[in-house]
């Protein structure tokens, strides 16, 4: 079976990237039962995808990729276009992050704000691997970024954090 990967390395890849790939599903999903299915259909990709990674990030950047875009090919999809209403969003499941509340209001945010603070600060990523990562000019994620931080800041504001 030339291309498919076997079993035992796309179970080590599985393991090491699962967690990543369901939230970033999670964050564009906004739904348990639907992140779960786009996670699912990603590591299935991963199986199907012959050609090697040159290296961990490499690994890592394709199914960021990969996960992006099945959620946003599930988002356009028919079915789910035709829906009266989104389902609400659903807390996190897997290992949520520990700050929950900032993490809400994270997904609020719309798609690029989420996703390039999730990037930058969840995954560690700069502001140039993120562009790349996202096929974006590094000045847009930038800005991105800024503009992310302002209206965080500004939602902690009117909640009253920060405040003396």
């Amino acid at each position: 079976m030339d291309g498919i990967r076997s079993p035992e390395e796309v179970a080590a890849l599985y393991h090491r990237h699962v967690k990543m790939v369901y939230q970033i599903c999670l964050m564009l999903m906004k739904n348990v039962p639907d992140a779960e299915d786009a996670a699912q259909t990603v590591f299935r990709k991963v199986m199907e995808y012959g050609k090697p990674f040159r290296d961990p990030e490499h690994e890592k950047a394709w199914l960021i990729t990969t996960a992006r875009n099945e959620c946003r090919d599930q988002l356009r999809h028919w079915w789910r276009v035709g829906r009266a209403s989104e389902e609400t969003l659903e807390k996190l499941t897997w290992e949520q992050p520990s700050d929950g509340e900032l993490w809400e209001l994270i997904l609020s945010l719309p798609e690029n704000y989420r996703m390039v603070l999730y990037l930058h600060y969840y995954q560690g990523y700069t502001a140039l691997e993120t562009a790349r990562i996202l096929g974006k000019n590094p000045s847009t994620v930038r800005t991105w970024l800024v503009q992310a931080r302002k209206k965080l800041k500004l939602r902690l504001e009117a909640e009253g954090y920060g405040t003396t």
